[in-house]
Order: C-alpha cells, then structure tokens, then sequence
C-alpha cells in the first residue's frame, strides 16, 4: 500500500495535495504577478475547504460508511496542518533562499513589515493554516452526515 491508498493515511494524503493545491496557487499568482494582491489569498480557503472535505468523504468511504465526530475533527485538523505545514516548507525556502526581494516588499508594505523575517512570517502562516483548519473543519462536520453517538441505556 501506498501513502496515497493506504486509509490509514488519509490525513497525509489529502494534507499533501492541500500543499500542492496551495503551492500551485502561489506559482500562478507570481508567474502572473497577482501576487502583491493580498486579497486574492482568500481563495485559499477554497483549497483548504476542498483537501477537508475530500478526506471526510474518503475517511468514511474506507470506514464502512462509519465517521465519528470527533475522528472527523482529527482526521480534518491534522488533513489541514499537514497541509500548511508543506505549504510553509515551501514559501520559507522560497522567502529564504529563492526570492529575498519579495521578503523585502512584505516588509516595506505589511503595517508591522518591520518586524518579520522570514521565520516569523512563515510561523504566522503555519498558524494561520492551523486555526482555518480547524475552522473549516468544524463547520464542515456540522454539514456532513457523521455517526450518532451511542445511547446508553
């Protein structure tokens, strides 16, 4: 089995392409020169939204139709962290080694610029996609059909 059939593994699988959606995404906005346009990053959610959702959707597939509440929140969170955890690699290594002028242009625009680098920015990211996952996650559990909790009785 590999990472991405192993259903042992969903969170990394999707958390994976959640990366690669948003890496993909960041390329466009700079080969296309959108990327100065902080409003535009908005529509990252729509990736973050999709990768969580997916991997509820094949949690509960590979699971006998079976999705706890609280598995599905897990299973969401670590989908999301594992997502902006490779997306923040990739742009630290982008702000670090491979385009330290943008670095400069967030610190020349950003009202608190003067105070990050790119340790700071990334970790703010990382946390960004850590809370939106969760988030994200938590809603998308109150749409989403999951088991009724046992009754005792």
């Amino acid at each position: 089995m590999s990472l991405f059939t192993d259903p042992n593994r969903i969170p990394e699988n999707y958390g994976l392409r959640i990366a690669g959606g948003l890496i993909a995404f960041f390329l466009i906005m700079k080969v296309t020169g959108l990327v100065e346009h902080v409003e535009l990053r908005a529509l990252n959610i729509v990736i973050l939204v999709s990768g969580i959702y997916f991997s509820l959707k094949k949690f509960k597939n590979t699971h006998e139709d079976h999705l706890n509440y609280f598995r599905g929140l897990v299973t969401g969170v670590a989908t999301a962290a594992i997502g902006a955890l490779g997306f923040t690699v990739f742009l630290f290594v982008y702000l670090k080694f491979l385009d330290t002028d943008m670095m400069q242009f967030i610190k020349d625009n950003d009202p608190m610029g003067r105070y990050l680098n790119p340790y700071i920015s990334c970790f703010i990211i990382l946390l960004e996609g850590v809370f939106s996952g969760l988030l994200v996650t938590f809603v998308l559990l109150n749409w989403v059909d999951t088991d009724e909790p046992a009754q005792e009785g």
